[in-house]
């Protein structure tokens, strides 16, 4: 941002070249790894952003650090940054990005006025917001649901799938409204906590008690486990043909063994398919439109219940265990704070942030993932209606257009060779997963590093870490604590769930509610991405799994079968022993510095 004087700067070279407009190199530009860690889809680009309703969130709330929050794609990668607060300042849209324009200075009085008004309103929706999603936000969501769920694309014409796109994003950009107003509600509700814990217990380092007050025990994530562990026991107490079923050693010969069979159709119909209808609005990257849904393809649930069988996973043990642990962070946030205002204090924002935290994975369901899976559904409606009138050759090959690209070939006016553009894209999207990402680019400043969502990706810290000259030692966050040794298994596909034996430690770019089947048989994990509130960091707490999130560049350092000590207090990953038996050997460690 402006304001403050560059500590670095990264405009680009000849390994990741940069195509800059005009303003845009002034602002700190982040690899948004934390959503979409791989090369992202056209389509999705396009029109699935968190980013399209940021305005609405800034201006909402009445931010004095930020009016809006954009994306540009550079080499294939989504990078964000936020733009400062400040009359007259404004961005406009461009080709997959934003110009951004500064006008005038930040001014003193309007930063100082705004500031009052978000932190006179800001409480009020941390202590009413639970009502209102309960009472209003979650009932209109379902009825936007339900419009879709029960929509007939099949039979419907193209110029009806062409209006249903449109309400499609329209119900898009009005459930991503919701997730601004519950994440500033929450943000507040941690805030306080966090604030009111540093002043009964002074000052210190209390982000480990802190993670640990993040978890809960009753919320849409936990259903979905618990109606997975169900199946799980229905299948345990089978000695019948589903049963020999789950033997196979892969989901898809699973399945294969389940539709030969009359119990296993029948397995499928009434386990299966009702799973699918509430919980299969999801994909392994739900912040993309290019992955598959687990309500088109049944696999991952087929896995999660073999891989619950080979465990023989206790989910009543484990969700107990969780609130233990809950109950005794609880008691310890509070030992030795003696009667009085600041205990008082305290009670009250504990009460109000663990009340408050079935939300995050609560919103997730409802947005995240519910909201984006409805959006590619229509759009591989269209895409079968495409590829039936004989213009794409695959209904997924819809991703790889642009959002008004895919408006005129379906009504015939796209003046180009669509197939020869898609193979194109596919191409380019091909080379780019061959590039390794910088974490940031443009000018880092301090006014920019303190921008507070940065902590989601791992910021500052991330921009302070020195690279490891011996190129044994993998540096992140310490996410859950715990040490661990054993064998690294690098995930990077939905297809490679299959092959994470029990106990090996998942190296992967990031997690998402998906890839909760593996936390119930891994002993460790480590991502590329993510902070202290990330996902694989709340969830491997809650799975008392150490773990390592932000390295940048764990899963192009480490590699499958090599032998890794992971270390959740320190945020430190040890390469032991390469894999076939060769010792650790320095790697290049790219600097942005």
């Amino acid at each position: 941002m402006t304001g403050s004087s560059a500590r670095a700067t990264f405009f680009g070279d000849d390994e990741f070249p940069i195509a800059w407009d005009e303003g845009q190199r002034e602002l700190f530009w982040v690899h948004d790894d934390l959503h979409i860690p791989n090369p992202v889809s056209p389509m999705y680009a396009d029109i699935g952003g968190w980013w399209l309703k940021c305005d609405y969130m800034f201006r909402r709330f009445g931010t004095p650090f930020a009016s809006d929050w954009i994306m540009k794609v550079i080499n294939g990668y989504v990078y964000t940054a936020a733009i400062p607060a400040a009359p007259g300042i404004h961005a406009e849209a461009s080709e997959f990005g934003a110009r951004y324009t500064p006008r005038t200075p930040l001014d003193a009085r309007y930063a100082t006025e705004i500031a009052a008004y978000l932190d006179w309103t800001l409480p009020h929706y941390a202590e009413n917001f639970l009502g209102w999603w309960s009472d209003r936000y979650v009932p209109e969501m379902e009825r936007n649901f339900e419009r879709f769920d029960t929509y007939d694309t099949d039979s419907a014409s193209l110029i009806e799938l062409a209006i249903l796109l449109e309400d499609a994003l329209d119900m898009h950009d009005r459930h991503w409204q919701i997730h601004w107003v519950l994440n500033f509600a929450q943000f507040s509700s941690t805030l306080a906590l966090n604030n009111a814990i540093g002043e009964a217990k002074g000052e210190g380092d209390h982000s480990g008690l802190m993670g640990r007050l993040q978890s809960s025990t009753e919320n849409r994530n936990w259903d979905s486990i618990e109606e997975l562990w169900r199946m799980k026991e229905l299948v345990r107490n089978n000695s019948g043909d589903v049963a020999s079923a789950f033997t196979k050693p892969t989901a898809k010969e699973v399945l294969r063994a389940l539709e030969s069979t009359e119990a296993g159709r029948r397995f499928i119909a009434e386990q299966v398919e009702p799973y699918q209808g509430v919980f299969g609005f999801k994909s392994m990257w739900a912040h993309e439109f290019a992955y598959k849904t687990w309500r088109e393809d049944p696999a991952p649930i087929i896995e999660a219940v073999r891989g619950y069988l080979e465990t023989d996973y206790d989910f009543p043990s484990e969700r107990e265990a969780v609130r233990r642990d809950l109950e005794a962070a609880r008691r310890e946030a509070l030992e030795g704070v003696p009667e009085g205002p600041a205990r008082e204090t305290l009670e009250r924002a504990l009460d109000l942030a663990l009340r408050m935290n079935p939300l995050t994975p609560d919103h997730h369901f409802y947005i995240d993932q519910g909201t984006n899976a409805r959006v590619r559904l229509v759009l591989i409606a269209i895409g079968r209606a495409l590829v039936a009138a004989d213009v794409l050759d695959d209904p997924e090959d819809v991703m790889f257009l642009r959002y008004n690209e895919l408006r005129t070939v379906m009504a015939g006016s796209f003046a180009d060779d669509v197939r020869e553009l898609v193979s194109d894209r596919k191409d380019e999207r091909d080379e780019a997963f061959d590039r390794r990402p910088r974490d940031w680019v443009g000018t880092a400043t301090d006014q920019a590093l303190a921008f507070p969502y940065l902590k989601n990706w791992g910021f500052p810290e991330k921009f302070e870490r020195e690279a490891d000259a011996s190129g044994d030692v993998v540096g992140g966050l310490p996410a859950s604590a715990g040490v661990i040794e054993g064998t690294a298994r690098v995930v990077l596909t939905p297809e490679e769930f299959d092959l994470v034996g029990s106990r090996e430690i998942v190296v992967c770019r990031m997690t998402s509610p998906s890839w909760v089947v593996l936390f119930t048989r891994i002993g460790g994990l480590v991502t590329d991405a993510g902070g202290m509130t990330s996902h694989p960091a709340v969830v491997s707490r809650e799975f008392a799994i150490p773990a390592v999130v932000g390295t940048s560049d764990a899963t192009r350092r480490i590699r499958t079968g090599d032998r890794i000590r992971v270390n959740g207090s320190a945020g430190q990953v040890e390469i032991l022993e390469r894999a076939g038996g060769t010792a650790g050997r320095p790697l290049a460690h790219a600097s942005q510095l």
